[in-house]
C-alpha cells in the first residue's frame, strides 16, 4: 500500500458531485492524498453549473471530464466514497465506504448547485481531518 492514502469519489454520471469533492479534497489535501472521481454512468461532460460554482472558488473543472468507474479504481482506493451510486459500485474488503446522501446537481441552477458544493466541502474537510488523525506518526 502506498504511503499516500487514495480516495475514490463515486456518482452516477461523475459530472457534479463526484467531480466537486475530488478538486475540494484535491485542493485541500496539498498533496497527501491521491484522488481520483468516476462515474457508474458517465456523463458526456461535466455539468456547466458545477464548473461555474467551483470556479467561483478558484477550482477550476473546465478541462476535467466524466470517467467511468473501473474495478481497478477502486481496488487502489483506501476509501470510497459513493454519492447515489447504489449497487453499481463494486465492493472490496479492506476499504473504507462512505455514502454521501447529496442532491443530484443535475438540472440545477449556480445557486443550488453552491448549496451542494458547500456541503460537500464540509464533509470534505471532516473526511480529510479524519484520514490525518489516523495516520501514524512518522
Amino acid at each position: 500500500m502506498s504511503e499516500i492514502p487514495e480516495v475514490l469519489f463515486v456518482c452516477v454520471h461523475n459530472a457534479g458531485r463526484s467531480q466537486m469533492a475530488a478538486a475540494l479534497l484535491d485542493s485541500r489535501a496539498q498533496g497527501k492524498v491521491h484522488v481520483r472521481s468516476a462515474g457508474s454512468e458517465p456523463a458526456d461532460r461535466i455539468n456547466p453549473a458545477v464548473v461555474e460554482a467551483m470556479r467561483e472558488i478558484g477550482l477550476d473543472l473546465s478541462k476535467q471530464f466524466p470517467k467511468p468507474l473501473t474495478n481497478e479504481f477502486v481496488r487502489e482506493a483506501d476509501v470510497v466514497v459513493t454519492m447515489g451510486c447504489g449497487d453499481a459500485c463494486p465492493i472490496y474488503p479492506g476499504k473504507r465506504y462512505l455514502d454521501w446522501e447529496l442532491p443530484d446537481p443535475a438540472g440545477k441552477s449556480v445557486e443550488e448547485v453552491r448549496e451542494i458544493r458547500d456541503e460537500i466541502g464540509r464533509r470534505v474537510t471532516v473526511l480529510l481531518n479524519e484520514m490525518s488523525a489516523v495516520k501514524s506518526p512518522d
